[in-house]
């Protein structure tokens, strides 16, 4: 059935579907459309170059990045990335041609015509039937005909900048249980110049990725025993404790407590908050060794711990808002495709927080919550791209009435806030919609992080109550919070945003003592204790290595700051200051350092000393 498929595969075969967005929504859809049109021209140059009996064209959508192309090799038929020069050289021809492209809708027996050697297309004709959608076509020329909805631009010679990428095996429909398919990534843009600045930061995104910088900076490593599980190394470790130091701080500020709920809680407690009826494939079961049922599951989130916490006293409306934090472990299966470093993980913190309040309380909490999510944000250096209202999902719990009242809540938020926003149609939490946090890195690119969810349902569902002031019993309202999202793939993205060279007040170690002989390290040692009684995280290097080689590996350790020691520092009783960026400070009394890097930790400068 075509419910299983995604919106770019639905668009690639010809069902008309629409949902709205109202941000930069004229140069995304041109981009989608020439990109999409870029899918057509390699497809064509490939039946150009090695006949239409070769293999059959299964699916190829426009993507945020680019294109790909599924198709299924037909006998010994193969491709491989040592192919993409012919291809793209077939490419340029046709696009230097400027070949009219044209749309037609045409009738199901037409189609089947059309397409009666090719199984896919002919699966998705008939899903298309049952579905009563129209049926439409794209000609270049009169020569390439592809089933698909579109849009597309007006002829080949609009798509300037085309580059094939890389080649893969893709499940038809995404479903190992299907056909393994031979696909090709490809990108288009309106320019030479943007494909080139694309290329670049791709280049440059290889350098920053976070397992290798984990992997060189010792932060972090994964092994076979404990699959998509973080094993974090005392460096790792530390960063991850920084955020979380930082985390208890602010939301003491903003007047949360902290909570801790279980691992695992009985299995009848997931079906009344809808979790096993609506996330079970995410779930891991347990059972213990004398039954042979799972009579428990491991959170995949906090949130039923806290509602529990919750029921377990009476509360009163003096007492709302109650806003409960919790850095709370959840474990989610993904499939082994999907496992990704730290940006994919089964088992993560999430840094959750659950408010309880009173309906007219709500919009307050939301805007409060929103401005938390952009001070964090801020303070860790990473700017806000956007924000999403994220609407309901076809698995979903609660009435009509309440889904309306919740989502024209968020949106009355929003618009009263004058946030710009998108809209992103179905996405919402299963209990209610939420409003997701999209940052965008160094390089431009987006990764949701935060989100803010609201939800009428689970207080129903565990019968949550309050005491009004006029002594009646009300249900509170619950907003879901988290702003890092995952500590896991937030540290995995300001690995990758820094590339490893974090701010003062995350770096693993703020400060490394170079002696430049033995002679200097009884005075190194002192001023080692100096520092780490200001709470500075300092190293001693006195390996029997030269200056040059402990500067070296200081700098590659992407550590801030080098505090060289040698014979006129021990007798000044200063320290020479060298930055990791190369940049030698003038000789200071370590007084003097102390004072500057405790103020850039204590303001959680993003800059180092001046």
């Amino acid at each position: 059935m075509l419910k299983n498929t995604t919106p770019n595969e639905l668009a690639s075969i010809g069902v008309i579907i629409s949902y709205t967005t109202n941000m930069n929504q004229s140069k995304s859809d041109n981009l989608k459309a020439l990109r999409h049109s870029a899918e057509h021209i390699l497809t064509q140059a490939m039946e150009n170059l090695y006949g239409k009996d070769k293999f059959y064209m299964a699916m190829g959508p426009a993507t945020d990045d680019g294109f790909y192309f599924d198709f299924e090799p037909i006998g010994n038929f193969k491709i491989s990335e040592a192919d993409f020069p012919k291809i793209e050289a077939e490419i340029q021809k046709i696009i230097k041609a400027n070949i009219p492209i044209t749309q037609k809708n045409i009738s199901l027996d037409q189609a089947k015509k059309l397409f009666v050697k090719n199984p896919y297309k002919l699966e998705w004709l008939d899903q298309i039937k049952d579905r009563g959608e129209k049926i439409s076509v794209y000609w270049t020329g009169d020569q390439f005909v592809d089933l698909c909805k579109g849009p597309h631009v007006k002829s080949t010679g609009e798509v300037v900048a085309i580059k094939l990428m890389s080649i893969a095996g893709a499940y038809w429909h995404g479903d190992e249980k299907n056909k393994m398919l031979t696909r090709i990534y490809g990108t288009a843009f309106d320019s030479q110049t943007e494909l080139d600045n694309y290329l670049h930061n791709l280049e440059e995104a290889k350098k920053r990725d976070h397992r290798k910088l984990g992997k060189s900076l010792d932060l972090f490593s994964f092994h076979e025993e404990g699959p998509g599980f973080v094993f974090w190394h005392p460096l790792g470790y530390q960063i991850y404790q920084n955020l979380v130091v930082y985390w208890r701080q602010i939301h003491k500020q903003k007047g949360y407590v902290e909570v801790k709920t279980p691992t695992m809680l009985t299995i009848p407690v997931w079906q009344q908050s809808g979790h096993m009826q609506n996330f079970i494939d995410k779930m891991y079961l347990a059972k213990t060794s004398d039954l042979d049922t799972p009579q428990y599951a491991i959170k995949p989130m906090n949130c039923d711990g806290g509602m529990l916490i919750y029921s377990s006293n009476p509360h009163s409306y003096k007492e709302l808002p109650i806003r409960m934090g919790e850095l709370g472990v959840v474990h989610r299966y993904e499939s082994s495709g999907e496992v990704h470093g730290l940006m994919r993980v089964r088992e993560f913190t999430q840094d959750d927080a659950h408010i309880y309040c009173t309906p007219d309380q709500v919009e307050d909490e939301l805007k409060a919550a929103i401005s938390l999510c952009k001070e964090i944000y801020k303070t860790c250096g990473l700017p806000l791209d956007h924000i999403e209202l994220s609407t309901r999902p076809e698995k979903s719990i609660g009435s009509d009435a309440v889904w309306q009242k919740a989502e024209a809540t968020m949106t009355k938020v929003l618009t009263q806030g004058k946030i710009e926003h998108q809209i992103n149609p179905g996405d919402g939490a299963f209990y209610g919609p939420k409003f997701d946090f999209h940052l965008k890195d160094c390089l431009g690119r987006t990764f949701q992080c935060g989100t803010i969810q609201l939800d009428f349902a689970q207080p129903e569902n565990f019968n949550l109550e309050y005491t009004d002031k006029d002594g009646q019993k009300q249900r509170p309202i619950m907003i879901h919070r988290t702003i890092y999202g995952s500590l896991e793939r937030f540290i995995g993205l300001m690995i990758e945003h820094y590339a490893g060279a974090f701010p003062v007040w995350l770096s693993p170690i703020q400060a490394k003592i170079i002696p430049i002989t033995d002679i200097q390290n009884d005075y190194a040692q002192s001023v080692k204790s100096d520092l780490e009684k200001h709470n500075i995280r300092v190293e001693l290097d006195d390996r029997s290595e030269t200056m040059q080689k402990k500067i070296k590996d200081a700098t590659d350790q992407k550590i801030p700051y080098m505090l060289i020691i040698g014979g006129r520092e021990v007798d000044s009783q200063k320290v020479s200051v060298r930055q990791r960026d190369g940049i030698d400070l003038k000789s200071m009394p370590l007084a003097d350092f102390i004072s500057q890097i405790t103020k850039q930790v204590t303001e959680k400068s993003l800059n180092l000393i001046k």
